[in-house]
């Protein structure tokens, strides 16, 4: 049966008839939207603040408005964070998809503030509201697309959302440079007023999508659950397979509720029966809090600050530099599409956070030698340092950017994981705003000192992942729980089947077994459980094959 394929006809097929790779390609369609206008909306106020009808218009030109213009853009992150605090109740008791949908219709309500104002107390609503509904989304989107992907591709998808995160971010800051060429407030207010292009595309996709299985499951929506497994799937409902999943998905919300452990117990330092729901939350949250701490939004926001201020460009030089940065930026997120897998989540932390430290340990020193009164090789080290804000993006793009938000909503249980989610975006978007508030009062006062501050965080993580980060990359959602039931230790690196970035063996034969058993007792498609019995026999043989070679390397 192909990958993509149209589904049941007629006036009650659900989702245009689409089942298969095309339902979700536009499942992906809607979750990466989402993540677009996230990035357009974290990149287009940097190119905005420097705009000087912007500046005026709201009366913050000058050096004593640094700290207030610093408020101004921060506070969208605090607006971020209680979105998604609001997830942690929201999401669980909305759903994925109408989660979404007020999220994107709240942003509309601040984008439209952001739009009209004349004022910065206007101005401020309207970047609280816009983050409140991206807080939301964000929390959500990651979710709803890993809970409805194949275990292959879920890395991938995710990933590829994120990428477009940086296409969006990428456009903002083309369509700023491009009207920072254009007199009066359409230079900044049309770019704040594209962003309706992406909550269009919102609305007119996720209405008729399909909600989470995972979701519906744990809400007691078993037949609708394994209906939308089956469209995912493109087969029928009574595939072993899709029995398979479904009691796969029913067990472990039972496990959960059994052995879960409420917020209350939490608050209370108490944890699960068995579960490790607080070092899994504290895992995901600490992904998304090391992706901000590695100093990725004293650039996102401010490069083109920091290239005036710090570089000492002009104006226009640091717009385009910017918007050049962000070209390679997106090109060089690529590589992680096809190597999220291959690589695996905790390899691709490491080799960033590598190359992160690296970078700004380098512009730490061409800075401080820009900045040395009487140094005849100023202008020379300010333009070497420029190259490396650029390796630094690389970096970030291949391993930083998607990873973090793609671990929350693998690492946590089905019970924890929109709370999960949720608590690793309120983390993100925290440090973001500290990040951002902080940012140019610490360029103004600290100069080239500031940069230190990124150069410790990155290689401090290199560490942490290395000892207490979990491989999730080519295992199902059920088999990560599985790793928490039978592996207590919080450190992972000397565990085998903690850190191979292939499936490990034991979890191979149990889903084989598992198939089996159910294709004897269901009428189910035969075609369809020979092609996943020859499936799971090719993932055994490579672990077969991948361990022989290890012994032989060591021989």
């Amino acid at each position: 049966m192909a990958i993509f394929t149209k589904g049941r006809t007629g006036a009650k097929a659900p989702y245009f008839g689409l089942t298969g790779g095309w339902l979700t390609f536009w499942v992906s369609v809607a979750c990466a939207t989402d993540m677009t206008l996230f990035g357009y909306d974290q990149g287009v106020f940097g190119g905005v603040i420097v705009t000087p009808d912007f500046l005026d218009t709201l009366n913050l030109s000058g050096p004593e408005h640094t700290s207030l213009l610093g408020t101004v853009t921060a506070l969208y992150d605090v607006g971020c964070f209680f979105g998604a605090v609001a997830a942690f109740s929201l999401g669980e008791r909305l759903g994925r998809k109408k989660s979404v949908l007020l999220g994107t219709t709240v942003m509309s309500i601040g984008a439209i503030l952001q739009i009209s104002s004349f004022s910065v107390a206007q101005m401020i609503v309207g970047r609280i509201v816009a983050g409140l509904g991206n807080g939301l989304n964000t929390a959500t989107a990651p979710v709803w697309q890993a809970e409805t992907s194949k275990a292959a591709w879920r890395g991938k998808l995710v990933v590829i959302e994120l990428i477009l995160n940086i296409a969006g971010f990428s456009l903002s800051n083309w369509i700023t440079y491009g009207f920072s060429y254009v007199n009066g407030p359409v230079a900044w207010r049309f770019p704040l007023a594209f962003q309706f292009i992406f909550i269009f595309i919102l609305y007119g996709t996720v209405p008729w999508l399909p909600e989470s299985p995972r979701w519906l499951i744990a809400h007691g929506q078993v037949e609708e659950a394994e209906h939308i497994i089956a469209d995912l799937e493109a087969t029928t409902v009574d595939d072993a397979y899709v029995v398979t999943e479904s009691k796969e998905i029913q067990w472990a919300v039972q496990y959960e509720r059994e052995n879960g452990v409420s917020w209350w117990d939490l608050l209370r330092g108490k944890s699960g029966n068995g579960t490790s729901t607080v070092r899994r939350l504290l895992l995901g949250a600490g992904a998304q809090a090391m992706q901000q701490l590695a100093g990725i939004n004293v650039t996102s926001y401010y490069l083109p600050t920091v290239l005036i201020q710090s570089v000492g460009l002009s104006e226009k030089l640091a717009r385009l530099l910017a918007a050049c940065n962000s070209v390679s930026y997106l090109a060089f997120s690529m590589i992680g599409i096809p190597n999220v897998e291959r690589w695996g989540r905790r390899k691709m932390m490491i080799y960033a956070s590598i190359g992160q430290a690296l970078s700004y340990m380098l512009i730490t020193i061409l800075l401080r030698y820009n900045e040395l009164p009487g140094y005849s090789g100023s202008k020379q080290v300010a333009s070497a340092s420029v190259a490396f804000f650029f390796t630094y993006y690389i970096c970030f793009g291949i391993g930083f950017q998607g990873v973090p938000w793609l671990y929350p909503t693998e690492i946590n249980s089905l019970s924890m994981r929109t709370k999960g989610a949720a608590l690793g975006t309120a983390s993100n978007w925290a440090f973001n705003f500290m990040v951002v508030e902080i940012t140019p009062i610490g360029i103004q006062s600290l100069h080239w000192k500031f940069y230190i501050i990124w150069t410790v965080f990155n290689a401090s993580f290199v560490p942490i992942v290395y000892l207490f980060y979990p491989e999730t990359a080519d295992r199902t959602l059920e088999d990560v729980d599985r790793l928490f039931r039978e592996n207590q230790n919080i450190f992972v690196f000397r565990d085998p089947d903690a850190i191979s970035t292939k499936r490990p063996l034991a979890y191979i034969e149990h889903e084989q077994a598992e198939v089996r058993r159910n294709s004897s007792v269901v009428s189910a498609n035969p075609e369809a459980i020979r092609r996943r019995l020859e499936a799971l026999d090719r993932a055994n043989k490579e672990v077969d094959e991948e361990k022989g070679a290890k012994v032989l390397e060591q021989e």
